[in-house]
């Protein structure tokens, strides 16, 4: 009769479990990601995973900081870029498009309705994503407010990412992704910096990009500006 053998340390259980889920997952699919399934695989007991997880949410957001650890600190590692802040953004949304791709069972179960909340690793890479759309704004390039533009652009990636996942891979639309792209930047960019003829909503989203780094003002002050700039921001969309 074979005993179930627990790795020797919380560290060496939570690597085997994890490597055990996401190799369920890329050979067998997200319906083989069960708690009894990977216990299973992993060699140890089921109420290992809840203590160590805490429900399956948990094992998933673990799996995806395993499979995204690389792709979200290579994306982090670029932040600077080209010094293009548009061609940088092309090609964060490309690799973004092709990890959802190449890696379908986990991006469904991370894209999944009823989570609990997003899974660290979107979330990071959420970050990425908003700091390159900063430097839009810094720019003088954004229609919207930093906030509108990176919701836009998170849900037409996700969004792109699960249409194509619909489709087998021989008859996808090899042209979608980028024509989704840009769609969405001819409604998000100008075709030109700000100017001072570019109407109050082009240079208060421009301006409070400057905020944070204004000489002879204190916290307070700052962070009293970037709120009045915020607010006039929201009510020109409103108008």
């Amino acid at each position: 009769m074979s005993v179930t053998r627990e790795p020797s340390t919380r560290d060496d259980v939570r690597a085997a479990v994890v490597a055990a889920a996401a190799r369920l997952l890329r050979e067998a699919g997200a319906e083989a990601v069960t708690t009894r399934a990977v216990a299973q695989a992993a060699g140890v007991q089921a109420p290992t995973l809840y203590r160590l997880f805490g429900d399956k949410d948990g094992l998933v957001d673990a799996v995806a900081e395993h499979v995204m650890a690389a792709y979200v600190a290579g994306e982090a590692g670029a932040a600077d870029g080209t010094g293009d802040p548009v061609a940088d953004l092309r090609t964060a949304w490309d690799a973004h498009v092709d990890f959802g791709l190449a890696n379908p069972e986990l991006f469904a179960l991370l894209s999944a309705p009823g989570r609990r909340d997003p899974s660290p690793a979107a979330v990071a890479g959420i970050e990425v994503l908003r700091g390159r759309v900063h430097r839009l704004a810094a720019a003088g390039l954004l229609r919207v407010d930093e906030e509108r533009a990176v919701t836009m652009i998170h849900a037409a990636g996700t969004g792109t990412v699960l249409a194509l996942l619909e489709v087998p891979v021989d008859r996808r639309d090899a042209g979608l992704s980028a024509a989704v792209l840009d769609a969405l930047l001819g409604a998000l960019l100008r075709a030109a910096p700000a100017v001072a003829d570019a109407g109050p909503r082009a240079l208060a989203i421009a301006f409070a990009t400057a905020v944070p780094d204004l000489p002879g003002l204190s916290d307070a002050e700052r962070a009293l500006m970037a709120e009045w700039l915020d607010r006039a921001v929201r009510a020109l969309r409103e108008a």
